[in-house]
């Protein structure tokens, strides 16, 4: 079925084109982007389709049997989340053509679409060393889409993003390589038959190993305590690029509840139980963490960083649990925090755009009458409501079901309290920047010195056609709220064909089995 791979290689092969072909023409660079974004969710929907017969379809690329050669698998966890991705891709392109982002720097589609390969390849794959490789694809393209517009504080933050994944890329292969060196082996099936077989007093490596990739996985997803990156990479960031860096964070945790339910099982003997440990606390503290940055903020797309790593928080509390109910909550919550996280930095860039010298400062100022801005306000107003986990909106219910999911732990009392505290503050935080920026009395306040507006960062806001990215979004927000019953049943089903990975392990590693 050769559809699995088409989500990897239909941007490979639309990249090196619009970079080599079509670098000079940006009309027919934005043709060619927003069209392959358009067959992406079509591919992606027909994925989703076709996972949901329960089934684990693998893909062996050239027709090498697992663990031998490079093995895909498509199931409803990653059929999801590669429609995520390219729903995502698709509202963030149509923004940085309607607003001009895409003019700032070269190569922006090339790029866009390598990073879309790279996120739906750690998706897909069925192979920890491939994961790897997708990781690399994916961030090569994003150092690029980091200082994509260029500019001084653009550079160093990318300059500090570039180093802490180096870093972590560095910790991932010592990992892959302790952990080849105690199991023979990187493919994720195989693994699980490995460690479930290895007995406690022989796991010493192959726990080291799965604690170095657990840590690699925290810094992905910005855990506390190596979450300190996120701020000033989002911030700095063009709004396009740290929308679709919404995502990224959870590839981190996907690749926790992936790799840790399925090979590295917390259960099985070797493991021990000692990702658990840890998990959790670290999953409340950041929730906090997160929290008082918004409360703190003085900046919106600072703010608005704060509020990832709080929603990171939350999903990361779901999937410590490490059960079929907590991880379906966490998923449904994935979904939406993803969502809202992208709607907050596309509307950024048009409130910020709008606000002349004032910028992302949290301060008063005129919003220009031009930018339309009632309905920046009543977006704003939608948005942070979603983001904070108001009702009636997806969020309130990702994180009831969240809160539900860990109602049978010892520890439920200290993990409501901290995750309904941190969801008090991020109301606060958010309700202050709404009324800073909408509601209260401008001041002719002039722009301190080095934050004045540079003429490239200023996008004329004047047609509906640049609110076009956030009302897919804002839809897709509602969708998931009106269908939350149907999507939660879905990833509820996801979620218990994870936790029962003999489906999955049989299917990769049948035609091994059976001799090729």
């Amino acid at each position: 079925m050769h559809l699995i791979i088409a989500p990897i290689v239909l941007p490979a092969v639309l990249a090196p084109i619009i970079a080599w072909v079509m670098r000079h023409d940006i009309v027919l660079a934005r043709a060619f982007s927003i069209a392959g974004a358009v067959v992406m969710v079509g591919i992606a929907a027909l994925l989703v389709g076709i996972a949901a017969d329960g089934q684990t379809h693998p893909y062996f690329l050239g027709d090498w049997p697992a663990p031998f050669g490079i093995a895909l698998a498509l199931d409803r966890l990653s059929a999801a989340m590669v429609l995520l991705t390219t729903l995502l891709a698709l509202a963030v392109v149509v923004h940085a053509a309607a607003t001009g982002w895409d003019r700032r720097g070269q190569h922006f589609h090339a790029l866009f679409q390598f990073q879309v390969m790279g996120l739906c390849g750690a998706f897909l794959t069925a192979d920890a060393f491939n994961l790897f490789v997708f990781f690399e694809v994916l961030l090569i393209a994003s150092y690029g889409l980091m200082i994509h517009g260029g500019g001084a504080e653009r550079l160093r933050a990318g300059l500090q993003y570039v180093v802490m994944n180096l870093v972590g890329s560095a910790l991932f292969l010592f990992a892959l390589g302790t952990i080849y060196a105690a199991t023979g082996t990187l493919n994720m099936a195989d693994l699980a038959q490995k460690v479930g077989a290895m007995p406690a007093g022989d796991a010493a490596l192959l726990r080291t190993g799965a604690a170095l990739m657990a840590i690699v996985f925290a810094l992905k997803a910005a855990l506390v305590p190596v979450h300190f990156w996120l701020p000033a990479t989002y911030a700095r960031a063009s709004a396009p690029v740290a929308a679709l860096f919404a995502i990224m964070t959870k590839v981190g945790a996907y690749a926790i509840l992936r790799l840790f339910t399925i090979a590295f099982p917390p259960q099985s003997a070797a493991m021990g139980g000692f990702l658990q440990s840890v998990l959790m606390p670290a999953a409340l503290v950041t929730a906090i963490v997160g929290a008082v940055g918004v409360l703190g903020a003085r900046q919106l797309f600072a703010q608005l960083s704060f509020a990832v790593i709080g929603s990171v928080g939350v999903l990361m509390a779901g999937i410590a649990a490490f059960t079929p109910e907590a991880a379906s909550a966490a998923l449904y919550y994935l979904l939406h925090s993803t969502l809202a996280a992208a709607v907050l930095f596309l509307l950024a860039d048009l409130v910020v755009s709008a606000r002349g010298a004032a910028r992302d400062h949290l301060r008063p100022a005129a919003i220009a009458p031009g930018a339309r801005p009632g309905l920046l306000a009543g977006l704003f107003l939608f948005a942070a409501i979603a983001m904070a986990g108001m009702p009636p909106l997806s969020g309130f219910l990702g994180k009831i079901l969240v809160l539900q999911a860990l109602w049978p732990r010892p520890d439920v009392a200290l993990s409501w309290a901290v995750l309904l505290t941190a969801s008090l503050l991020t109301i606060v935080g958010l309700a202050r920047a709404g009324s800073m920026l909408f509601w209260s009395r401008p001041e002719a306040v002039a722009a301190a010195p080095g934050q004045e507006a540079a003429p490239e960062d200023v996008v004329p806001v004047a047609g509906f056609a640049q609110f076009a990215g956030i009302a897919g979004l804002v839809a897709l927000i509602v969708a998931l709220t009106v269908l939350a019953g149907p999507v939660h049943d879905y990833l509820g089903a996801a979620a218990a064909q994870l936790h029962d990975p003999a489906g999955y392990i049989d299917a990769i590693l049948s035609r091994a089995q059976e001799g090729g």
